[in-house]
């Protein structure tokens, strides 16, 4: 039986430092992220890329962050989005931009998952934990505080309210490998459980994802998966404006996508901090239409051989 999806495009990057990431919607589609799904089966529903309308500047007493009233127009725009696409099919995918348009589709995704009855469940595959308040980020770059605002921590007055939080104890974190003091602490304080590049390297990706997913499947969850291209190793996927060396391996992020998809618990996939500008021969982008594409059903006996050769 055909399963449904909606893909929507948020070309945000005012999250971050470096511009190029609002491109990565127009970049995944030019890889053949539509051509890869449908081929799987899957009845899809392009409905293209969400906009803002300019917003004038807002100040916060954090004197480095910048575009906030931009940040938080996208969170509310993707909020709204999320929710009506979750209504509407089996699986939405969201397609980035920087990582900061999280905090509008897991917040929608929440919102929906309380509207039936179930508890939202978060996998955040990145380099970062993307855990600081508005107070504590240095560098001002707002695609550091999703997970902070989408689990209802405290000092996101300037965001849009919460309609429905995450529990910490419904996020896990995989490949994480840069973590800044504040996050440190905000990690300890909720107990958030996060398995970093060198636990990774002590018992491989299979354990702690398949105990995960039975935490997900007992609790009758939904789940939300939040893929950002530092995960991976920038030998295997540059494109991305936050390079940290040491991430997964080409065979690990697929071998995740696979059981995820065979779980059948995923109601949701975000794509994140692709930046074109930065890729080489659009090898990043392809990357993540394969990774996207192992999700959503396809396997390794399945997969066109290809090279990245000149």
């Amino acid at each position: 039986m055909s399963r449904s999806c909606t893909i929507l495009g948020a070309p945000v990057e005012t999250g971050a430092s470096q511009p190029g990431c609002l491109m990565g919607p127009a970049s995944l589609r030019t890889a053949g992220l539509l051509p890869a799904l449908g081929a799987l089966g899957w009845d899809l529903r392009d409905l293209g890329d969400l906009s803002i309308p300019p917003q004038a500047p807002r100040t916060h007493a954090n004197p480095a962050i910048h575009h906030l009233a931009e940040t938080c127009a996208w969170i509310e725009t993707l909020e709204a989005a999320a929710f009506d696409a979750a209504q509407g099919c089996d699986l939405p995918i969201f397609m980035g931009g920087d990582h900061s348009l999280s905090a509008g589709t897991v917040a929608g995704m929440a919102r929906h998952a309380e509207a039936e009855g179930r508890p939202l469940f978060l996998l955040w595959l990145d380099a970062h934990p993307d855990l600081h308040g508005l107070d504590s980020t240095e560098s001002g770059n707002l695609h550091g505080t999703p997970v902070a605002y989408v689990t209802g921590q405290p000092g996101f007055a300037a965001y849009p309210p919460l309609a429905a939080a995450v529990a910490p104890g419904n996020v896990c974190m995989m490949g994480i490998r840069s973590v800044d003091p504040a996050e440190h602490a905000r990690i300890a304080e909720l107990g958030i459980e996060v398995h970093d590049m060198r636990a990774i390297d002590e018992t491989g990706v299979l354990p702690p994802l398949e105990a995960f997913l039975e935490h997900v499947r007992a609790a009758n969850g939904m789940l939300h998966v939040s893929l950002d291209v530092d995960f991976l190793d920038p030998g295997i996927a540059p494109a991305v404006g936050t390079t940290v060396p040491g991430g997964a391996t080409f065979r690990e992020a697929h071998l995740i996508m696979e059981v995820l998809g065979e779980s059948g618990l995923v109601s949701a996939l975000d794509l994140v901090e692709l930046n074109p500008f930065l890729d080489e021969r659009g090898r990043t982008a392809s990357l993540m239409v394969e990774l996207a594409a192992s999700l959503m059903g396809r396997r390794v006996l399945d997969r066109p051989t290809r090279s990245f050769a000149a």
